[in-house]
């Protein structure tokens, strides 16, 4: 039996949360066009009758421009540390640029195996492709490079027996029918914030956050009540929009997909709240017995 930990680190946009969702055959991270769409450590558990593997998505590596940023940034490096194996996912198209070198510079301080995953390569041509191996190659000694589309689910079957090869001899480290590590309540906001960020597109920015307020789940339906908290008047005027328009369609997609999980009728009550600081936000927090930046 194979069984490890494998950390997806790149930069934000590269496709780490969708090479998740496609390992697993499930939606479990969230995915948008935004940097800073995953805020949170998450882990998928991959099994199979020869491998257990724990995947821990993270937030894209990125320059902060405030105290949220500087905490992901701090999360996504600690998750390069205490595991088997790192996947280091670039973006194919656009190249490995400072960024990406920025971040490598960083994790091969850990001397963990890393694996250089080349995302979307459905968007360049076969020649391109080899162009680009041969190129990297001399970027850094990986101990693979791995071609892959997450989106479209190509090569995704290969890299995972890939994986297995860097893993140790263990048991299974979770015990059978463990799927992840987020809670519930953090998946239904999480589902919430994807809806927000992708029908506002960049009008809000990735600081946004929605909780779970109350959950009640009956035998035949979920009744949820959530809010959207956001930093500025202006921001949740475009989150609600024109007589509340915005709002019913963000809670429109995120019912669809929240039924698809509870498998029943889901009723979701959102509302908007301002909250201007990170203390008042905190101090919010507190009271509702939650912390918006951990699951």
């Amino acid at each position: 039996m194979r069984s490890g930990f494998v950390s997806i680190i790149g930069r934000p946009n590269v496709g780490k949360s969708t090479l998740l969702n496609s390992i697993l055959e499930t939606k479990l991270a969230i995915t948008s066009n935004k940097a800073g769409t995953t805020r949170n450590i998450i882990q998928g558990v991959y099994e199979d009758q020869s491998s257990q593997i724990i995947f821990v998505d993270t937030p894209g590596i990125h320059k902060p421009i405030n105290k949220l940023g500087n905490l992901l940034n701090k999360k996504a490096y600690s998750t390069s540390r205490d595991v088997d194996l790192i996947l280091f996912v670039v973006d194919v198209e656009s190249g490995i640029g400072k960024g990406d070198l920025f971040i490598l510079d960083k994790i091969k301080e850990e001397k963990i195996p890393i694996i250089l995953v080349l995302n979307k390569v459905d968007r360049i041509s076969k020649e391109q492709l080899l162009e680009t191996i041969m190129k990297y190659k001399d970027i850094y000694d990986f101990v693979e490079i791995f071609p892959i589309s997450a989106l479209k689910n190509n090569n995704i079957s290969n890299l995972i027996e890939t994986i297995k090869n860097y893993l140790p001899n263990e048991e299974k480290i979770f015990e059978d029918n463990t799927f992840t590590n987020i809670s519930t309540d953090f998946y239904i906001s999480e589902i919430i914030r994807e809806k927000v960020l992708r029908k506002t597109r960049q009008e809000v920015p990735y600081s946004a956050t929605c909780l779970v307020e109350k959950k009640i789940e009956e035998k035949e339906k979920v009744i949820i009540k959530a809010v959207i908290i956001v930093d500025k008047e202006s921001i949740k005027k475009i989150i609600v929009g024109k007589n509340a328009t915005m709002l019913k369609n963000i809670g429109i997609d995120a019912r669809r997909d929240l039924e698809e999980y509870f498998q029943k009728k889901v009723y979701l009550d959102l509302f908007v709240k301002v909250i201007e600081n990170w203390k008042d936000r905190e101090k919010y927090l507190k009271e509702l017995g939650l912390d918006d930046l951990e699951n």
